[in-house]
C-alpha cells in the first residue's frame, strides 16, 4: 500500500491515478502540484505492473535533479530506453564515458560561433516557407504541421546539404511512425517484446529500418571526402586522441539531431505564431521590430539574432507556456531528499517544465501572455531553474542556441511578410517524446503590402 503521508493523488483502488495520466498527463501533473505541493508521488497501473514515480515542480527542486545532483539522477527510465533501442545511443540518451566522449567530439560544432553560420540554410528554408503560404487560396494553414516541416528541411538541410532531398521524404514518413512508438512503449506499464510479429512492431521495424537506410547510404557514399554541412563535420571531428564517431554512431547522432532538432524548434513557432494570432498588440510590436531590423526585405542572417529581442521575448514566453519538454525524467540512484520528502533509490523522478513555468511563486497571472517577463531585468530577477525548456546542468542540451536562431529568424521571416489571426483559440494537448498537439493548431494568414 502507498505510503500514506506522502503527498501524491490517491487513484483508483487498483490502477491508482492510470487513466488520469492517460486521459490528459499534463493535466494531472498540473492538478496533483495544485492539491499536493512541490513534491507528489504517482502511482499508475494494476498490481504487478505498477509503476511509481515522483513529480517535483519547484525550481530549487529542478536544479537539484539537474544540476546540484546530477550524478544521482541518471537517464535510465523506461522511457528513454525505448528512445535508445529506436534512435540509438546518440548523445540525448548515452551517459557516463560514451556520453563525455561523444560531448567532447561534438560540442565545438555547436558553438555559437559555429552554429551561426547555420542560418542561411534556416533563411533558404524560411523563404521557401513564405512562398508556399502565399499560395494558400484561402490562407488558411494548420501552424503545427507547417512548423514540423519547415523546422525538418531546415535541420535535414544543415546535417545533409546537397542530399537534403533525398533524406527529406524518407524522415517525414517514417518519423512520426517510430514516435508514436516510443511513445506508446515509453507509457506503457506492459512492454511485450519487440521482436513478437504484431502489427504496431512490424510497422515499426519498417520505419526504423528506412530511416537506418537512408542516413547509412548517404554517410557510405561520403566516405572520406569532407564537406561543410554538419554530417560531414561529425564525420570529420576529432577528440584529444585523435577518436572519432564510427559509421554506427555517425548514424545515431544524426538521428538524434534530426529528432531534437525539429520537433522542439517547430513546437516553439507553431505556438509562438499561434499566441501572436490571439494578441495583435504584440503581434505589432514584434512586427515593428522586424520591419525596422530587416529594411528593405533583405534575407535575416545570423547578425540579426540580437537586433530582435523583442522577437525573442515572444519565444521564450511561447516555450514557458508550451516547452518542447513538457517533463524530463531521471532515475535516482542513491536515497535523497527533495523539497522535505525522502525519494528512494531506484525511484523515477521527473522535473516538469510545463508546471514549473506556470509556478505561482515565481510567474504572476502565469496563465496570461507576456513577453515582457523576459527583458534581461527581469531574467536576473528570476530563479535559474524557474524557466528551463532545455534542460539545465551537464546534460543541457546542446542545441540550445540552434533551435533558439532557427526560431527568431524564422518567426522574424514570417512576420514581416503576413498578418497572422489564430483560427483555433485552443488547443489540445498531450505528452509524447515532446509536447503533442491533439487538435488543429490553424492559423489565417494576410500578405502583407
Amino acid at each position: 500500500m502507498p505510503d500514506t503521508r506522502i503527498p501524491g493523488p490517491p487513484g483508483l483502488p487498483l490502477i491508482g491515478s492510470m487513466l488520469d495520466l492517460r486521459r490528459d498527463a499534463l493535466q494531472a501533473y498540473r492538478d496533483a502540484f495544485r492539491e499536493h505541493g512541490d513534491v507528489v508521488r504517482f502511482t499508475a497501473g494494476p498490481p504487478g505492473l505498477r509503476a511509481t514515480f515522483w513529480m517535483v515542480y519547484s525550481p530549487e527542486a529542478a536544479q537539484q535533479v539537474l544540476a546540484g545532483e546530477s550524478a544521482n539522477f541518471r537517464k535510465e527510465s523506461a522511457f528513454y530506453e525505448e528512445i535508445r533501442q529506436s534512435f540509438g545511443n546518440g548523445l540525448l540518451t548515452s551517459q557516463d564515458e560514451d556520453y563525455q566522449r561523444q560531448r567532447r567530439l561534438i560540442q565545438p560544432l555547436f558553438t555559437r560561433r559555429r552554429v551561426d553560420t547555420y542560418a542561411e540554410a534556416i533563411a533558404v528554408e524560411a523563404e521557401a516557407l513564405v512562398e508556399r503560404w502565399a499560395a494558400v487560396p484561402d490562407g488558411v494553414v494548420e501552424a503545427a504541421g507547417e512548423m514540423s516541416g519547415f523546422a525538418l528541411r531546415a535541420v535535414a538541410r544543415i546535417l545533409f546539404g546537397t542530399d537534403v532531398e533525398e533524406a527529406i521524404a524518407t524522415v517525414r514518413d517514417n518519423f512520426p511512425i517510430l514516435g508514436a512508438f516510443v511513445r506508446t512503449r515509453g507509457f506503457s506499464p506492459l512492454r511485450l517484446p519487440r521482436q513478437w510479429p504484431l502489427p504496431a512492431h512490424k510497422e515499426a521495424l519498417a520505419a526504423e529500418q528506412a530511416l537506418y537506410a537512408v542516413c547509412d547510404q548517404i554517410i557510405a557514399r561520403r566516405g572520406d571526402a569532407e564537406t561543410e554541412d554538419l554530417l560531414g563535420l561529425l564525420a570529420t571531428a576529432r577528440d584529444e586522441d585523435g577518436g572519432q564517431l564510427d559509421a554506427t554512431e555517425l548514424r545515431e547522432q544524426v538521428l538524434v539531431f534530426l529528432l531534437a532538432g525539429h520537433e522542439t524548434t517547430a513546437t516553439s513557432l507553431t505556438f509562438a505564431l499561434h499566441l501572436l494570432g490571439l494578441h495583435p498588440k504584440e503581434q505589432e510590436r514584434a512586427r515593428e521590430e522586424v520591419d525596422r531590423v530587416l529594411a528593405g526585405g533583405r534575407r535575416p542572417t545570423a547578425e540579426d539574432y540580437n537586433a530582435l529581442p523583442y522577437t525573442t521575448q515572444v519565444l521564450k514566453e511561447a516555450m514557458r507556456l508550451f516547452p518542447a519538454a513538457p517533463a524530463i525524467g531521471r532515475r535516482s540512484v542513491a536515497e535523497t531528499v527533495i523539497g522535505g520528502v525522502t525519494v528512494p533509490a531506484g525511484s523515477d523522478v521527473l522535473v516538469s517544465p510545463y508546471v514549473t513555468h506556470r509556478h505561482p511563486a515565481h510567474w504572476e497571472d502565469p496563465e496570461r501572455f507576456d513577453p515582457d517577463r523576459f527583458t534581461p531585468e527581469r531574467e536576473a530577477q528570476r530563479h535559474r531553474y524557474a524557466w528551463f525548456p532545455f534542460g539545465g546542468g551537464p546534460r543541457a542540451c546542446i542545441g540550445q542556441h540552434f533551435s533558439m536562431l532557427e526560431s527568431v529568424l524564422g518567426l522574424a521571416a514570417l512576420l514581416r511578410e503576413f498578418e497572422i489571426e489564430a483560427v483555433d483559440t485552443e488547443v489540445e494537448l498531450g505528452q509524447g517524446i515532446t509536447l503533442e498537439t491533439r487538435s488543429p493548431v490553424r492559423i489565417r494568414l494576410t500578405r502583407r503590402g
